[in-house]
């Protein structure tokens, strides 16, 4: 294992506040850089290959910009009957998200890479996350999306927040994917990249 104080630069590639707090629950140094690319599913694209290609994108893009380090990618997207559900943007696409779903379960695919630059190699997970969302009435939606404006995130469920009042059920082998980053999932990677967690 890597010393702390050896181990190459870690680099977050995301905008992404809530990825942030997550990532540093593993107390490990490390930097946010935001990658710029084209986030569109390409068409027939199946949700989980749109979410491992656009979490590989963003380690990539910005892996070119800080060669040699060790880059963080991920991505998520939401799906109903197999067709992916995007960040909604906006108050009225939200509520029209949540009147679809309620009532029903929704697939989160949470993509994870972990770009290598010291070998040019990585390591790639898509992690399911099965959410059933409550039978709420059009009011209560209404009132928690004014409460918590969570136009940024996709299927307008903010559960780390009040968004945990509108769901009935999750079921994932990694509690923290559907808040954008699996620690399980990304812990195993940096293990196997030879970061270490406990020091002796």
């Amino acid at each position: 294992m890597i010393p702390t104080s050896t181990a190459p630069r870690l680099i977050l590639a995301s905008g992404s506040a809530y990825r942030r707090e997550l990532l540093e629950r593993l107390r490990l140094p490390f930097e946010v850089l935001v990658p710029d690319i084209d986030e569109t599913a390409l068409p027939g694209e199946l949700p989980e290959t749109t979410a491992l290609r656009l979490a590989r994108a963003k380690a990539q893009a910005v892996a070119a910009r800080a060669p040699g380090s060790v880059v963080i990618g991920s991505d998520q997207v939401a799906t109903l009957d197999g067709q992916q559900i995007g960040k909604p943007g906006n108050h009225a696409n939200a509520l029209a998200q949540l009147q679809t779903m309620r009532g029903r379960r929704v697939v989160f695919h949470t993509a994870l890479c972990l770009w290598d630059g010291r070998s040019g190699t990585s390591q790639l997970e898509n992690v399911q996350t099965f959410v059933t969302v409550r039978n709420l009435p059009d009011a209560e939606l209404d009132a928690y999306l004014r409460i918590e404006q969570p136009y940024d995130c996709a299927g307008s469920a903010k559960n780390e927040a009040l968004g945990i009042a509108i769901l009935e059920r999750i079921d994932s082998t990694d509690p923290t994917a559907l808040t954008g980053l699996p620690l399980i999932a990304l812990t195993g990677m940096l293990r196997q990249a030879g970061f270490t967690f406990f020091q002796q």
